[in-house]
C-alpha cells in the first residue's frame, strides 16, 4: 500500500469514522429528542382527553340540579306516576342541553330518555319532601360519538368509545376491540401507523353501562421539527468535515515531499545494512527521526554481539538464585519465589506451588504466579501424577503445556510434601526449560527442610522440654517487652511466681519420674488458667512464673489465688502403687504502674511475696508490699 493511500486510509480511520459515529450520535440523539417531545405531547394530550371528560361530568352536575329539583318531575316520582316522570324527562331532554336521563329505582331503571350512546353521567340520589328516598338520577350532556370528534378536534387524537366489547363511537376506522391494549403506555399498530395507546374507565356510568375510552396519539404527526433539526446537526457537520479534508490534503502533500528522500535510506536499514545513514536535514521532528535510525542501527550491529553472551549470564544468574534460595528461612516468601523464578526463567504463564496441609494431609496451594486460565485442568492431572509417582511430570492438554516436581524431605524418609508446577499454551516446554524447572524445585525442597530444622530449633531453644511451658531465657524476653509495652500505652502489668510446697519429698518419697509428672500436671493447670496474652514459664526448679499484661495488683492476686486453689484440687496418680499424689502452691505477688516500670525491681518484690508467703507456712498467696 502506497504512503498517499495510508493517508488516505489514516484520514478515514481518525476523521471519517469518527465523524460517522458522531454523526450516528447526534442524529439519534436528536431523534431521542423528538421521539421525547413527541412523546411528552402525546401524554399530555392524553391528558387533556381525560380532563375534557371530566369537564363534560361537571357539565352534567350542573344540569342535573335543575332536574332533580324539577317539581314536575320528583312530584310524579313521588306518586309514583312513572309515565308521567318520563313524559316530564322527556320534556326536559328537548329544552336543555341534555342528551340523556336515567332513573333507578329500587335497582331498576324506571326512566330511560335520551340517546343510548350518551357518556360521562353526573349521578345523584333524590328525595321527596319528606326525606324519603327516591331512587337514583343520572344525567348526560354529551353522547360518545360528540366526545370522540372533540377529542379528535381538541387534542389531535384517536379516540375509541366502548361499552363492555360494544363500540359506541370511533374515530380509528376497522377498530377491533379484542387488539385494543389495556396496559398503561401500551403500543397499537394499525396499519403502517403506530399509536400511544392510553385508557380509562367510566365507574360512574349509566346504569348497566361498562363505559372505558381509549385514546391513540400518532408520534409520526410530529416528524416535522425532527427534520428540521436533523438538517440543522447535518449542516454542522459538512461544515466540519470540509474543513478536515481542506487539512488532510494539505497535510499529506507536505508530508510526501519530507518522505520521499526518508524512504531509501530506511529500506536500507531494513534489509539489515545497519552502516547505512539515513540524510538528516534541518531541524524538524523528521530530522531527529532520522537521527534516532542512526542511533538505532549502531546500538542493534552492538546489541547483535552481546545477545550470544546474554542467555549464558541468564543461566549463571538463575543457578546463582537456585543457590540463594536454599538459605531462605521464610516458607511462604521461599515459595513465592521459587515460582516466580521458575516462571521467569522458563518463559510459562503462570506457575503455583502446593504442600501438604500438616505434613500428611490433603494438598493445599501456598502460592500462585501469573493467570491459570486455560491451564487449570491440565495442571491438576499432572501435578496428581507427579505427587503420586514421586517424580517429574510433564503433560499437554490441548494447546496447554505443563511440568510439575514434586517436593521431597531432605531425610531418609525421601517423602513427597508438596509440589511445583508451571505452565504455557502455544508452546511445548525445552530440554533446557526442563533441566532448570528440576533444578529449582530441587533447590526449593533442600530450602524448605531448612525451613522446618530452623522452626524447630527456634521453638526448642525458647520452651521448656519437660512442662512445655516457655523456659527461663523467653520469660525474661517476655517481661522485658510486656513493661515496655506497660511503659508505652501506660497499662498495669503484673507477675505471679509460684513455688511447688516441699516438692523436694515428693521426689524423695515417690521418685524423681513422679516429680516430673506432678511438674507436668501443675503446668497444664496453669497453661488452662492463662489468657492468651498472658506468658506462663517454668522460671527454674519446682518454681513457675506468669506474666500478666493490663492486670493490677488486686487482678494478680485473685489470678493467683484461683491459680493456688485448682493445683490444690489436683489429684496425680502414683507411677508406682495405688493412691494419688497432691500439691499445694506458695505464690508472690507483685504489680508495677507504667511510671515506675522495671522488671528487676517488679520480679524481686514477687520473690519477697513469695518468700513471706513461705514464713506464713505455705499453702497461700501474699501481695507485694
Amino acid at each position: 500500500m502506497s504512503f498517499r493511500n495510508r493517508l488516505a486510509l489514516f484520514f478515514v480511520v481518525i476523521v471519517i469514522v469518527p465523524m460517522l459515529a458522531v454523526a450516528f450520535l447526534l442524529f439519534r440523539l436528536v431523534d431521542e429528542s423528538a421521539e421525547g417531545q413527541a412523546e411528552a405531547a402525546i401524554a399530555q394530550r392524553h391528558t387533556f382527553a381525560s380532563a375534557l371528560f371530566r369537564a363534560e361530568r361537571r357539565s352534567a352536575e350542573k344540569a342535573i340540579e335543575a332536574v332533580g329539583v324539577d317539581p314536575v318531575f320528583t312530584g310524579a316520582l313521588q306518586e309514583g306516576d312513572i309515565d308521567r316522570a318520563r313524559r316530564r324527562a322527556q320534556q326536559l331532554l328537548e329544552r336543555r342541553p341534555i342528551e340523556r336521563i336515567v332513573f333507578v329505582q329500587d335497582g331498576k331503571a324506571v326512566v330511560r330518555v335520551g340517546d343510548k350512546h350518551a357518556i360521562a353521567p353526573a349521578v345523584q340520589r333524590v328525595v321527596s319532601s319528606a326525606e324519603q328516598d327516591l331512587g337514583t338520577l343520572g344525567v348526560s350532556v354529551i353522547d360518545a360519538r360528540t366526545y370522540v370528534e372533540r377529542v379528535r378536534d381538541l387534542a389531535g387524537l384517536r379516540a375509541v368509545v366502548l361499552n363492555g366489547d360494544k363500540v359506541l363511537a370511533s374515530t380509528l376506522p376497522a377498530v377491533d376491540r379484542a387488539r385494543l391494549p389495556t396496559g398503561e403506555g401500551a403500543s397499537l399498530d394499525v396499519g403502517e401507523d403506530e399509536y400511544r395507546v392510553q385508557n380509562f374507565e367510566d365507574r360512574a356510568a349509566f346504569e348497566g353501562q361498562k363505559i372505558r375510552i381509549f385514546t391513540l396519539g400518532d408520534p409520526s404527526a410530529l416528524e416535522d421539527s425532527k427534520t428540521g433539526e436533523r438538517l440543522f446537526a447535518g449542516a454542522i457537520l459538512l461544515g466540519f468535515f470540509l474543513i478536515a479534508i481542506a487539512c488532510a490534503v494539505l497535510v499529506s502533500r507536505t508530508l510526501q515531499q519530507q518522505i520521499a528522500a526518508f524512504l531509501a535510506a530506511a529500506r536500507r536499514l531494513a534489509s539489515g545494512d545497519f552502516s547505512a545513514q539515513v540524510p538528516t536535514v534541518g531541524h524538524d521532528e523528521f530530522a531527529e527521526l532520522g537521527e534516532e535510525f542512526n542511533k538505532m542501527s549502531r546500538e542493534l550491529a552492538r546489541r547483535l554481539a552481546e545477545l550470544s553472551q546474554e542467555r549464558g549470564r541468564v543461566q549463571d544468574s538463575m543457578r546463582r538464585l537456585g543457590e540463594a534460595v536454599g538459605a531462605n528461612l521464610d516458607r511462604d516468601a521461599l515459595l513465592e519465589l521459587i515460582v516466580r523464578t521458575a516462571v521467569d526463567g522458563v518463559g510459562a504463564d503462570a506457575g503455583r506451588a502446593c504442600v501438604r496441609t500438616n505434613g500428611h494431609g490433603t494438598v493445599e496451594e501456598r502460592s500462585r504466579v501469573g493467570d491459570m486460565m486455560g491451564l487449570e485442568h491440565a495442571v491438576a492431572s499432572v501435578e496428581a501424577e507427579a505427587m503420586s509417582s514421586g517424580s517429574a511430570r510433564e503433560t499437554t492438554i490441548g494447546v496447554a503445556t505443563v511440568m510439575a516436581n514434586p517436593l521431597r524431605r531432605a531425610d531418609a524418609s525421601d517423602e513427597v510434601v508438596g509440589v511445583v508446577s508451571v505452565g504455557r499454551t502455544g508452546r511445548p516446554f525445552t530440554p533446557g526449560d526442563r533441566e532448570l524447572f528440576n533444578y529449582l524445585a530441587g533447590q526449593a525442597a533442600r530450602s524448605m527442610e531448612n525451613v522446618d530444622l530452623h522452626e524447630t530449633t527456634t521453638r526448642r531453644s525458647v520452651t521448656d522440654e519437660l512442662t512445655g511451658l516457655n523456659n527461663r531465657r523467653a520469660f525474661d524476653d517476655a517481661l522485658a517487652s510486656e513493661v515496655e509495652r506497660a511503659k508505652r500505652f501506660g497499662s498495669d502489668l503484673g507477675l505471679v511466681l509460684i513455688d511447688l510446697d516441699s516438692f523436694k519429698r515428693v521426689n524423695d518419697l515417690y521418685g524423681h519420674p513422679q516429680g516430673d509428672l506432678v511438674l507436668r500436671e501443675v503446668a497444664r493447670v496453669l497453661r488452662e488458667s492463662s489468657r492468651e496474652i498472658d506468658h506462663p514459664a517454668r522460671y527454674g526448679g519446682e518454681e513457675l512464673a506468669v506474666v500478666l499484661p493490663g492486670t493490677d495488683l488486686d487482678g494478680a492476686f485473685k489470678r493467683a489465688e484461683r491459680i493456688r486453689e485448682e493445683i490444690g484440687q489436683l489429684r496425680i496418680p502414683r507411677l508406682r502403687g495405688a493412691g494419688t499424689v497432691s500439691i499445694t502452691t506458695s505464690c508472690g505477688v507483685a504489680a508495677m504502674r507504667p511510671e515506675a516500670a522495671d522488671p528487676r525491681a517488679l520480679v524481686q518484690a514477687a520473690d519477697d511475696a513469695l518468700y513471706e508467703a513461705k514464713n506464713r507456712g505455705r499453702n497461700t498467696s501474699v501481695r507485694a508490699r
